[in-house]
């Protein structure tokens, strides 16, 4: 048998690569389960719909927490422990979920599946941000486009054998991560703090903000993460009722939500080789202007289908292909990742209720228009971004 361990100026070892792919479905399909486990969790538990969505919650909860947390320990303890700690975590929350005899002890179960799931996307979008030079980009949307095809796993394998036997579900998604383990001998623990060059070969430095400066980049790239995820999370929410609001029935409103969702998987393997020939800042400034003009588009009821999966297609590039933009332009920021990470999540947790209350006042009708807004405000913060990280030759 072959040694796997990865060499000293690699990051990854090829498994490595493949199982942290593989780490990205089970997490995908891990947050997409709850939703579809609602009937069968009222039913065993005796919940209000509002207090079974506490799941999801929970587990959201628990995903900020396990980003900020394992950020405190990056660069301390070795990414092989932090990445192991993760899964376990995440597969023994996933198990205690399935078997939790009351409802407070799935929630703190959920919580604790949370924690690994909030350090597994915090550390492999770390490391893959740092770990693959010209290419990292590429490879981020490679990883977040293995999470899309989790997302829509999950839902269809609770489709196929019922929301009743969720424990099973979640009993074989805790196992799935076991074999996991295996493969971080081939994650080089304590990847080198360098500089990372910037596209155009100028040492970072030279594009770095100053401290005030520096807080204001930091803000502006929260601003666009928050916004642009609770744009993601206000489509998949409220794109079934709004199609059916315009005269589209159930099954089309639906499938076209589905078509959403795998179009935002398309779109980040698509980027992929776009990524290694176009920099960060015209991936962004383009996806923000597709994804505001389509949304635009929603609001024309005969062309709403066909306008959210545009949506999805441009949405797909932004969150991974900023990872690396933040880097290069914050290296100094330590924390910079998990904060916009963490903020991604909050932003996901928040869009629902926030776009709930303004819908109220506005209609539903209003829902691609209030999220078209959003979307242009995203697309002036990339231009903001643009200019205020912009390498300065000398």
């Amino acid at each position: 048998m072959p040694h796997t361990t990865v060499g000293a100026d690699r990051v990854f070892s090829p498994l490595a690569v493949a199982a942290s792919c593989v780490g990205f479905v089970l997490i995908g399909a891990l947050q997409a389960l709850y939703g579809p486990s609602i009937p069968a969790l009222r039913e065993e538990f005796g919940l209000s719909p509002s207090t079974a969505g506490l799941g999801l919650s929970a587990h959201f909860v628990g995903g900020v927490a396990g980003v900020l947390l394992f950020d405190r320990r990056y660069g301390r303890t070795g990414n092989r422990r932090i990445l192991g700690t993760s899964y376990l975590l995440m597969a023994g929350g996933a198990a205690g979920f399935a078997l939790a005899p009351n409802w407070p002890l799935a929630l703190t179960a959920a919580f604790l599946a949370g924690l690994g799931f909030g350090g597994i996307d915090y550390g492999l979008n770390q490391l893959f941000a740092v770990g693959f030079g010209h290419r990292s980009t590429a490879m981020l949307n490679i990883l977040n486009a293995h999470f899309g095809i989790g997302a829509i796993l999950g839902p269809a394998l609770i489709g196929t054998v019922g929301a009743e036997h969720y424990p099973a579900i979640f009993t074989a998604f805790a196992l799935a991560n076991l074999p996991l383990l295996l493969c971080l001998r081939g994650v080089r623990d304590h990847p080198p703090h360098t500089t990372t060059p910037t596209e155009k070969g100028t040492p970072t430095e030279k594009a770095t903000p100053a401290n005030g400066a520096l807080r204001s980049v930091l803000t502006v790239f929260v601003t666009l993460y928050v916004l642009h995820v609770a744009i993601e999370a206000g489509v998949g929410g409220w794109e079934p009722t709004h199609l059916e609001t315009v005269g589209y029935g159930a099954g089309v409103a639906a499938t076209a939500t589905s078509v959403y969702w795998l179009m935002m998987t398309v779109g980040r393997f698509l980027v992929a080789p776009i990524a290694l020939r176009f920099s960060a800042q015209a991936i962004i400034t383009v996806s923000c202007a597709g994804m505001t003009v389509c949304l635009l588009l929603a609001a024309v009821p005969s062309l709403a289908p066909y306008a959210y999966a545009g949506v999805g297609l441009f949405i797909a590039p932004i969150f991974p292909t900023g990872l690396p933009w933040l880097t290069r332009a914050a290296p100094r920021a330590r924390r910079a990742g998990a904060l916009v990470i963490a903020a991604s999540m909050l932003g996901g947790v928040a869009a629902g209720p926030a776009l709930g209350k303004v819908i109220e006042w506005s209609g539903v009708r209003a829902v691609p228009l209030l999220l078209a807004a959003a979307s242009a405000t995203c697309l002036a913060a990339t231009v903001w971004l643009t200019r205020a990280t912009r390498t300065k030759t000398p």
